[in-house]
């Protein structure tokens, strides 16, 4: 590691919870409520909330390793340095979590192009909506070359204005809303007298991808001011925002648009149902949120798996071009990030995109807890709260998977393909990196 690396420390507390609220804050929001609603109706709050409970275990792992380890490379060093006898066991989950970022910047691209256009004739033009998501990765791909420095201010301008738009939304679509809240109520208890348990958790697993982000705090791990108080508080706090703020959304759709506006509309929703609860300026606001949640999402994921990128490429498991920096910030990641974003919005689809990140990451959370079970001693942790992360986790992901094999098998066979060849890729440089450290 340089000595430039060893002593940049640019990123307080503020800048740490903008990173995993922009990683968080994004994409999923505006896209899970259409599924959602459309499986469970006024019950989302409820699944939502579910949802971050979960990505609370998943968290309480990465904070432990995070700690512990103090390594940017968070989810593949702390498997690879949990696990050292395997080379493939490394270089899989290097290549998997990889991958699920790259899937999560495409979708936060492909939602920000939605709502960027859905007030224009091209909002159902698939072909330019792909167009302008690509463009807004370019974007900022260049700002994350630029600096550091400028990359945490810039996230937090956009994170911060963005939840004061946001809440100030939830609260226009409550107060102009149809429903009073006695009716509300009932249609939850309706609601839940015609809805199975395991359909309400299968719909948890599904958002868990909206709270997908959290872990990109631990990546500036070399960037940031006094790590072993800001880790933890950073991703709790982040999930906790995170939480609060999905449930005032969703409260405020269920309120104000109709659930059949959430359902065929749902790359747009929010701001087709808002323009009709509030007019043009609710709509202009709605669009403005999730134009700048969106943005701030892609800018934290880039800064995040990038740096993830280069850890594993320095350790042989990927190019060792991808290792290369410019000072602290690894460029060719960066431009590998784009390409491979690219090439994904050009074959994926929205619904696609979502629902493959949420297996890669509760896959990975799985895997990230029974690391950290597997060492508790060392890192401090609590043997129930391993325990309980691995079932819940791994509940989670079984879950998302029987709901893909009954419902989508195109997506499940899609991910399976996907994840072969992947593996594919990682055996060959374990292989690889098997035969270099024999020979030294």
């Amino acid at each position: 590691m340089s000595f430039v690396r060893k002593r940049f420390k640019g990123l307080g507390l503020p800048e740490l919870i903008a990173i995993a609220l922009g990683g968080m804050v994004g994409g999923g929001i505006f896209t899970i409520l259409g599924i959602s609603v459309s499986l469970i109706g006024s019950l989302t709050p409820f699944a939502i909330m579910i949802g971050g409970f979960v990505a609370t275990l998943a968290a309480y792992s990465y904070v432990k390793l995070g700690l512990y380890y103090k390594d940017e490379g968070a989810t593949y060093s702390f498997y690879k340095k949990t696990y050292k006898n395997s080379h493939f066991s490394a270089s899989a989950i290097g290549w998997f979590i990889t991958f699920g970022y790259i899937s999560t910047l495409a979708l936060y691209a492909y939602t920000f192009s939605s709502y960027t256009l859905s007030s224009t004739e091209f909002a159902s033009n698939e072909w330019v909506r792909k167009f302008v998501a690509i463009g807004i990765i370019g974007l900022f791909v260049v700002i994350n070359l630029w600096s550091v420095k400028g990359m945490g201010k810039v996230e937090d301008l956009m994170v911060y204005v963005k939840l004061i738009i946001l809440a100030l939304v939830s609260v226009l679509l409550i107060t102009h809303g149809d429903k009073d809240f006695n009716g509300f109520l009932s249609e939850i208890r309706h609601d839940f007298s015609n809805t199975s348990l395991h359909l309400i958790l299968i719909v948890s697993a599904i958002t868990f991808v909206a709270y997908e982000g959290f872990q990109l705090v631990i990546h500036a791990v070399n960037e940031m001011k006094d790590p072993e108080k800001n880790i933890p508080r950073a991703i709790y706090s982040a999930i906790f925002l995170a939480i609060l703020i999905y449930v005032i959304i969703a409260i405020g759709a269920l309120f104000a648009i109709p659930a059949r506006e959430l359902i065929d509309k749902k790359e747009y929703a929010l701001a087709a149902g808002a323009s009709e609860a509030i007019g043009p300026l609710g709509a202009s606001l709605v669009i403005a949120g999730a134009i700048l949640a969106t943005s701030s999402a892609i800018s934290g994921t880039v800064f995040g798996s990038s740096r993830l990128m280069a850890v594993i490429a320095e350790d042989g498991y990927l190019p060792n071009i991808f290792a290369k920096r410019r000072g602290h910030i690894p460029h060719y990641a960066i431009l590998a990030m784009f390409l491979f974003s690219t090439a994904l919005i050009l074959t994926g689809g929205l619904q696609l995109l979502l629902e493959f990140g949420s297996i890669t990451f509760l896959l990975v959370s799985f895997l990230m807890a029974l690391a950290n079970h597997k060492i508790r001693d060392k890192t401090g942790s609590s043997s129930a709260l391993t325990i309980f992360s691995v079932i819940g986790l791994g509940v989670g992901a079984a879950l998302i998977l029987y709901y893909e094999f009954m419902t989508n098998k195109i997506v499940l066979l899609f991910s399976a393909m996907l994840y072969f060849l992947l593996a594919l890729g990682a055996w060959i440089y374990a292989k690889k990196k098997s035969r270099i450290s024999q020979n030294i």
